[in-house]
């Protein structure tokens, strides 16, 4: 089952923006854009975001201020291999940077 890794991105509370990590990491934030969490797994992301905000093996961004997953950015790409989304995992991050985006990747 080679094809079995997704990448997801999960939005989170302009809350976020009172961490002053999440915000030194995004110099180019465009206020009023949302914030996201993009990550991977091996998993369903449905499962993987129920596992961020139970607190296993979770972000600790996602957990206090993950709203919901956004698939309309990912659902399209997914599934794929682990290299695919390692790469796009990344790619993905930096797009959505690129465009104003607060972005977090762990």
């Amino acid at each position: 089952m080679k094809n079995h890794y997704h990448v997801y991105v999960i939005e989170l509370s302009h809350k976020v923006l009172n961490e002053r990590k999440f915000v030194i990491s995004n110099p180019n934030y465009v206020l009023g854009k949302q914030c996201f969490y993009v990550g991977m797994t091996g998993l369903d992301p449905d499962i993987r975001f129920d596992k961020h905000k139970a607190g296993i093996q979770s972000n600790k961004y996602v957990q206090k201020y993950g709203i919901r997953l956004v698939p309309e950015l990912y659902f399209k790409y997914n599934p794929m291999s682990y290299e695919d989304a390692r790469y796009f995992e990344v790619d993905l991050g930096i797009r959505l940077r690129n465009l104003g985006y607060g972005i977090w990747q762990a």
